[in-house]
């Protein structure tokens, strides 16, 4: 698959990113582009002794059903574009960075969390913007 035919949307299951994926859709719809819909995970950050997690933790599987349930309030139960789900361990901006070298669009919400820049841009999509391969679009919700 061409670079040109992938739209990769970043998707944590908030406002903004259910937002972004409704975009990202009608872009990748509109230039019969793939849509490569990916949500990151990532162990809790501990420092010294960290208690057992509990027998049923599975993050990746609840980043999973994040992203499930993110793309059904998008796009319905039967979208009409063609759809990858990625789900991987990793910080988001690092993934989606890494991804932007071999698409053509990225898209990302926008919390608008964080310090000063983080008023207008959240540190995620701050972030790819400052550093992705390709073009990217900012949705804010």
């Amino acid at each position: 698959m061409a670079a040109h035919d992938v739209v990769v949307v970043g998707v944590d299951g908030t406002a903004s990113s259910i937002a972004a994926l409704r975009w990202a859709a009608r872009q990748a719809e509109l230039t019969g582009a793939t849509l490569r819909v990916v949500t990151t995970w990532a162990f809790p950050a501990t420092v010294g002794w960290t208690p057992p997690y509990p027998d049923d933790f599975d993050p990746e599987a609840d980043a999973r059903g994040v992203q499930n349930e993110a793309v059904t309030e998008a796009l319905g139960t039967d979208p009409k574009v063609p759809m990858e789900l990625v789900v991987v361990e990793g910080h988001a901006s690092t993934t989606l960075i890494e991804m932007s070298h071999e698409v053509s669009l990225l898209v990302v919400g926008c919390r608008g969390h964080g310090a000063v820049t983080g008023i207008l841009v959240g540190s995620v999509s701050e972030h790819v913007v400052c550093h992705a391969g390709c073009p990217v679009v900012v949705i804010r919700h």
